[in-house]
């Protein structure tokens, strides 16, 4: 295996044990086949993005590590165990959070209750139980301060009236609310403006610093190097390459995208 495509993890030491490795992830739907024998690992303090062209299985394969589309074979293991990712709970469980392209924000609720829907902090007095409101927002704010984001006006501003980045840094908090170890990330700087874009990619770099496994999927090329570890690049539903972001070039990248890295390869050796 060329240096380029070197399956080590530039962030990690080499012997660490990975915290997610899938082995041999399959999934089709119908007679198409999404995901063709996927091996993929992910290590604490890492991140790493998916690439690939439309199609290639990018988005199915986030779907099937977070259980809404678990694979119809493979293996998975997680910090060294064996385990299931059947389902959305399965996930979350052991530590995986996913913050899909749509966001799932509720637009008329402001950030705290974003942040919180589902998992609000109550009072129980004798017979009811009460919202905290006051100790929902100020771990609202502690969150957000933690993560540098301080764009917002104030913690009680309706979504609706957020900007795109304002709305992604809001998805990934609400992510990190249940303590996970490995977050992954669907297209987070899509239709993000210039500016917008640098505040996530900060994000995500931060996400890293706190001894989090990213995985990120991402068509921007220039944003992938920015902040990834490592790229696993995706074709046809199957793992094309792996290479180490800080030991390769986007041409590269680009050539094992389109396949014109196996097409050069099979030339080589019919000349030989």
């Amino acid at each position: 295996m060329s240096r380029s495509q070197s399956t080590v993890p530039s962030g990690s030491d080499p012997g660490s044990q990975p915290l997610l490795a899938l082995k041999a992830f399959t999934k089709s739907f119908g007679p198409v086949e999404a995901l063709k024998d996927v091996e993929l690992e992910v290590h604490a303090g890492e991140v790493v993005a998916l690439v690939g062209d439309n199609g290639a299985g990018k988005s199915t394969l986030i779907k099937s590590i977070s259980g809404a589309q678990p694979p119809d074979s493979g293996s998975a293991t997680w910090e060294g165990r064996p385990v299931r990712l059947s389902t959305p709970h399965d996930a979350t469980a052991i530590g995986i959070a996913t913050v899909y392209q749509d966001l799932a924000l509720a637009e008329n609720l402001d950030v705290v209750a974003n942040l919180f829907l589902g998992q609000e902090i109550a009072n129980t007095l004798p017979g009811v139980r009460v919202l905290d409101e006051t100790a929902m927002e100020k771990k609202a704010v502690e969150l957000l301060s933690s993560l540098g984001v301080t764009t917002l006006r104030s913690v009680r501003t309706e979504v609706a009236m957020l900007s795109g980045g304002q709305r992604q840094a809001v998805a990934i908090a609400r992510s990190l609310l249940g303590d996970p170890k490995l977050v992954m990330l669907d297209e987070p700087t899509a239709a993000l403006g210039i500016v917008q874009t640098a505040q996530i990619l900060k994000l995500i770099e931060r996400l890293r610093d706190r001894g989090l496994g990213v995985i990120v999927i991402s068509h921007n090329l220039a944003n992938v190097f920015e902040v990834a570890d490592r790229i696993a690049v995706l074709r046809l539903g199957r793992l094309a390459a792996s290479f180490r972001a800080d030991d390769t070039t986007r041409e590269q990248v680009v050539a094992s995208i389109t396949g014109l890295d196996t097409e050069d390869r099979a030339t080589e050796e019919t000349e030989l």
